[in-house]
């Protein structure tokens, strides 16, 4: 089991960015792809983004597409999540992941992530 710390969360304002980040340790992260899940409050936990165990495939879904950007680096052990013009909509708690299984098998859901960070609090106001 890969161990997941995320960081970089916080309060913001529509229309401002975020990058979050996400150390991982205990295995060899490049045998991993990696997403980033976020969960509002009274809503069911959703997949944000997903990256390949390279990093040459990406998947996010629809209401981020065009604002928010997944990228690794395999060299540091680090996965994130730049998030460009948030809106209210977007405030929850995000979650990184990291899944054993390829690219193609856990999209678009988000089956079979076994690692779990703590999660870190994003809220934005209008």
């Amino acid at each position: 089991q890969v161990l997941l710390v995320e960081s970089g969360g916080g309060l913001v304002q529509a229309g401002d960015s975020l990058r979050l980040s996400c150390a991982a340790s205990g295995r060899t992260f490049s045998d991993y792809t990696m997403g980033w899940f976020r969960q509002a409050p009274g809503k069911e936990r959703e997949s944000v983004a997903i990256i390949s165990r390279s990093g040459s495939s990406t998947y996010y879904t629809d209401s981020v597409k065009g604002r928010f950007t997944i990228s690794r680096d395999n060299a540091k052990n680090t996965v994130y999540l730049q998030m460009n013009s948030l809106k209210p909509e977007d405030t929850a708690v995000y979650y990184c992941a990291a899944s054993a299984s390829n690219f193609r098998t856990v999209v678009p859901g988000g089956r079979n992530f076994g690692s779990w960070g703590q999660g870190t609090q994003v809220t934005v106001s209008s």
